[in-house]
């Protein structure tokens, strides 16, 4: 019997049939690799060794070597904060004077001077914190050297460090009755040595073989086809380009990030670079289930995220395929790559706001109000869909755990969690890890809305100014990185602010989940009752998923309302801005 589809098909679905194949391969893709790697990154963090061990041994007992480590000496929760606080530390130390000094340093083919000490103050935190924020742009502003030793290694360490914390958590969760919660360098090795550098690796090959550039050699002038002198930039992108996508950074070389040809040549690089995007936090939510001995837990959590996930698209879809009166019948294509389409600009950006990632193939800004929005309510969850590496299931397990409590606080009885008791010191530090960056967009938000120093980087008026100020504070407080780029950010106003509120909210994500995971650890198992509150039933879904919008959305509902919401209804009354 032939298949029938309807003639209105696109304009219901948003989207052409090779858009929605595609999509549907994508998903079907990650679901497929989603077990697959889970595997692998659960055996790296386990007694089990990785299939990895025998190549990359001697790499990882290297590193230990070098640094006078002791992988086996293991540490409290407060001696692993501190490891990791002095670290990322000297990380920052190190990468600030780097972009100071760059002027007199060496892989500097285009004599590029160093960068204002606000704009190595704002870009230090923003790659040392998995943020990757960028207020300049990559291809006149930094050298190679810059660009390879500074940024791309932040880019293995920062996504390094979230992984480390999400294992204390997780051996929190695991262990009984003891004060140790695993070595912070040993984790940190095994990230780099056995996850993050092998996949960069491949996919830096891969890029390579579709077209990314990767040479030392310096920037070509040539005659355009209109007879007029260019400069084409060049650099060693497709390493940075691996490393920025797999792990969840998004700091691109080029100012354009992937909406760029040399960072982003075809069809083939722009379907892998959007996987890589969620295909480790994907895996970690599987690894998670090994780990703590109970696969159906982690699906229900990868349920709840991938709904979120597909809740977005399918409204992002549906926003850009309504007609705009604004312009008639005309597609929005405005900021779009006419080789990719709407289609896949919405995958990736939806994918790019769920995780921490921030890197683009298409302007955020020039998407409809209603994608738009989606895109900044993404991140105002707190990165949870999916994530950042590592942190982003950290996220995911703060709502867990509150979901515990007030189901607990229903019932009249002590909530537990994975065996564990949740008590009023793990619920402290749960709310200050949710309530801290919501703090800080609104705040933020409301006293750049009357600054006058504030406003004169806005280059729109009306509600779409007021989005790319909440977008900019959503961005830099959910250590995301992208942007509505209307807003001219690099000045010293915006990169202190924005600077110093990364630093805060990735403390507030980071020392959280130690302390708790440091306080669980302690505690010893509970055995299951006919009163506990299953975290493997669909009762627990909807309940996670609810909190998650009511906690996380429903606080920036008033200035959301403001933003994206008014500028929607404005649209459909043709007035623009």
């Amino acid at each position: 019997m032939p298949c029938y589809i309807p003639k209105n098909f696109e304009k219901v679905v948003g989207m052409s049939i090779p858009n929605g194949i595609q999509i549907l391969v994508f998903l079907a893709l990650l679901l497929i690799v989603t077990p697959l790697l889970g595997q692998y990154i659960a055996a790296i963090f386990s007694e089990k060794d990785p299939l990895m061990k025998r190549v990359l041994g001697r790499l990882e007992d290297g590193c230990y070597q070098m640094g006078g480590v002791d992988p086996h000496l293991e540490m409290t929760w407060q001696e692993y904060a501190k490891v990791l606080g002095i670290f990322n530390l000297l990380g920052f130390i190190f990468l600030f004077f780097l972009l100071l000094l760059q002027g007199i340093l060496p892989l500097n083919p285009q004599h590029f001077p160093g960068v204002s000490w606000h704009l190595a103050y704002n870009t230090a935190i923003s790659f040392v914190t998995n943020t990757n924020w960028q207020s300049y742009a990559g291809e006149t502003t930094l050298s190679y050297l810059t660009q390879m030793i500074g940024l791309t290694v932040q880019n293995f360490l920062s996504a390094a460090t979230g992984m480390a914390t999400l294992l204390v958590l997780v051996r929190g969760m695991t262990r009984k009755m003891v004060n140790t919660v695993g070595n912070f360098w040993c984790d940190l090795v095994r990230t780099i040595v056995y996850l993050l550098l092998p996949l960069s690796i491949i996919m830096a090959i891969c890029l390579v073989a579709e077209g990314v550039v990767q040479t030392f050699s310096p920037y070509v002038e040539a005659i355009g086809l209109e007879g007029h002198e260019q400069t084409i930039p060049l650099g060693p992108v497709a390493s940075q380009v691996a490393i920025k996508q797999l792990g969840t950074n998004g700091g691109g070389f080029f100012n354009t990030n992937s909406a760029h040809p040399f960072e982003n040549p075809s069809a083939f690089s722009n379907f892998w670079e959007a996987f890589a995007i969620l295909v480790i936090p994907a895996a970690t939510v599987y690894a998670y289930g090994i780990m703590i001995g109970s696969k159906k837990h982690a699906w229900i959590l990868y349920v709840v995220m991938l709904l979120l996930w597909m809740g977005g698209l399918g409204l992002s879809l549906y926003s850009e395929n309504l007609a705009n009166p604004i312009l008639d019948a005309f597609p929005h294509l405005e900021g779009k790559e006419t080789r990719f389409g709407v289609a896949n600009s919405l995958l990736w950006t939806v994918s790019t706001t769920g995780t921490s990632n921030g890197s683009v193939n298409a302007m955020i800004s020039s998407l409809s109000p209603m994608a738009g929005g989606i895109a900044m309510f993404n991140i105002m969850l707190g990165e949870l869909i999916f994530g950042g590496v590592g942190v982003g299931l950290c996220a995911m397990l703060m709502y867990t755990i509150l979901t515990v409590f007030l189901s607990g606080l229903m019932v009249g009885r002590t909530p537990e969690y994975l065996g564990k008791k949740i008590e009023k010191q793990e619920v402290k530090w749960v709310m200050l890890s949710v309530l801290m960056p919501s703090a800080l967009i609104l705040l933020g938000s409301g006293v750049s809305s009357i600054l006058p120093k504030a406003l004169s980087s806005l280059s729109n008026q009306g509600p779409h100014g007021l989005s790319e100020i909440l977008y900019a504070f959503s961005s830099a407080a959910g250590n995301n990185g992208s942007a509505f780029a209307g807003l001219n950010a690099n000045t010293p106003y915006y990169n202190l602010v924005l600077g110093t509120i990364m630093l805060i909210c990735r403390i507030s994500t980071i020392l959280p989940s130690l302390a708790i995971g440091g306080l669980l650890a302690e505690k010893k198992f509970i055995p299951p009752s006919i009163g506990t509150f299953s975290a493997e039933s669909l009762l627990f879904a909807i309940l996670l998923g609810g909190i998650i919008l009511i906690v996380g959305g429903l606080v920036f509902f008033p200035a959301f309302a403001l933003g994206p919401i008014v500028e929607h209804f404005l649209m459909l009354k043709k007035v623009s801005f």
